[in-house]
């Protein structure tokens, strides 16, 4: 298993060396992380990874080698000497068939689920699991972790499993994008490219050869001649989602975010999380200390920048349409008017979505973004790409 680690971690293009790899079998041999999953990353991640500028790859790296207990057979389970608690209580979450999720009921809209999350809060007394009423875990209440209802509040649980929470009670956290990727991005370079406006500007720093050529022709010298560079002039906003079912998308966002900080000199981006609220942020990590107001981002790029909105604008329609919808705060106005404002202000935008398109029309808040943005919608294909400049362009 560690050897796949190791494998992994270089064919993401982290640099770890053999030397690093010995070393860190080394100090699990000295037991520094005996069956403590945390203490364990930590001590790979310290072990192996040189520059925090690989700390994204490293993440995905450990993801797809260690992506839980759902691949072990209960020999496996059997045979193993000791297996950590927190790995055990994996094994009891909620899993439902298609006819037993039909049958789980919603609460019946945004305000009930809220009136019944305070009753809850007000009348529980104890830890309760596998039910359908109070907060608890394994169950179909609505109120809780690792279970399955339609429209709830996500209590307790690290990851989404199916998506459907309306809020998350929880405290997380979000990594930067890494806009140094270079692998798979050339083709994406080449359909922003479209978008460039070339103009010259600032001192004279390029050779000029048709000059040099011609002036040197009629003096009889070498006369060298330049010209100013020829700069994209074109201003580039890019807002980024991060977080919850983006993080499937993490690699092609990060392909396009390196794309058009390589093509554009003008590129300023900003993070949300689901939908565009009244805080944006430059830095996930930091996101809650710094966040710049949505209304001075708006004050502050005039509408001769072009817009870029990337995300899988799939939430719940809460989130869009309710004040207090949002989905890890309380929002006082709703989704949709910042977005009209944004639309608004730059109407060279178009929203980028990496959720593949045949997915959009079961998802009820994909075409609510997309009816905001007057069906400048497009995937994340070569294609959608391209048709993204065309559109930015109009």
């Amino acid at each position: 298993m560690y050897v796949t680690l190791f494998e992994e971690l270089r064919r993401q293009g982290v640099p770890v060396s053999l030397r690093e790899y010995l070393c860190f079998l080394r100090a699990l041999s000295a037991g520094l992380a005996a069956f403590d999953a945390e203490g364990f990353y930590y001590l790979a991640r310290t072990a192996m990874v040189k520059d925090e500028r690989h700390l994204d790859r490293f993440d995905r790296a450990f993801g797809t080698v260690f992506s839980g207990l759902e691949a072990l057979t209960p020999a496996q389970i059997l045979t193993a000497a000791e297996i950590p608690q927190d790995w055990l209580r994996k094994l009891a979450e909620k899993h439902l068939t298609p006819e037993e999720r039909a049958a789980v009921q919603a609460a019946g809209g945004f305000e009930a689920l809220m009136r019944k999350l305070m009753e809850r809060l007000s009348g529980q007394k104890r830890r309760h699991r596998g039910g359908s009423k109070w907060i608890g875990t394994a169950g179909t209440s609505p109120f809780g972790a690792h279970g399955y209802n339609p429209e709830g509040v996500r209590i307790g649980q690290h990851e989404s499993r199916h998506q459907r929470a309306v809020k998350v009670w929880d405290r997380r956290e979000f990594r930067n994008l890494d806009d140094q990727v270079e692998l798979g991005t050339r083709n994406i370079k080449l359909a922003l490219r479209r978008l460039r406006h070339w103009v010259r500007d600032g001192a004279a720093e390029e050779l000029d050869l048709p000059g040099t050529i011609r002036a040197t022709a009629e003096h009889g010298w070498l006369d060298v001649q330049t010209r100013p560079e020829r700069r994209n002039a074109v201003k580039l906003l890019l807002f980024l989602d991060v977080g919850g079912s983006m993080d499937p998308h993490v690699r092609v966002v990060e392909e396009l975010f390196s794309a058009a900080r390589a093509e554009f000199r003008h590129l300023e981006h900003h993070y949300f999380h689901n939908c565009i609220y009244e805080g944006l942020w430059r830095d996930n990590a930091r996101r809650r200390q710094a966040q710049t107001p949505t209304a001075e981002v708006l004050r502050t790029y005039g509408s001769d920048y072009k817009a870029i909105f990337v995300g899988d604008a799939a939430m719940s329609p809460y989130e869009i349409l309710y004040p207090g919808g949002a989905n890890e705060h309380y929002n006082a106005e709703t989704g949709e008017t910042w977005l009209r404002r944004l639309r608004e202000q730059w109407p060279h935008s178009v929203w980028i979505n990496p959720l593949p398109q045949r997915h959009w029309r079961h998802t009820q808040s994909v075409g609510l973004i997309a009816e905001i943005f007057e069906r400048r919608m497009v995937p994340m294909t070569l294609d959608g790409i391209a048709r993204a400049a065309r559109l930015l362009g109009r």
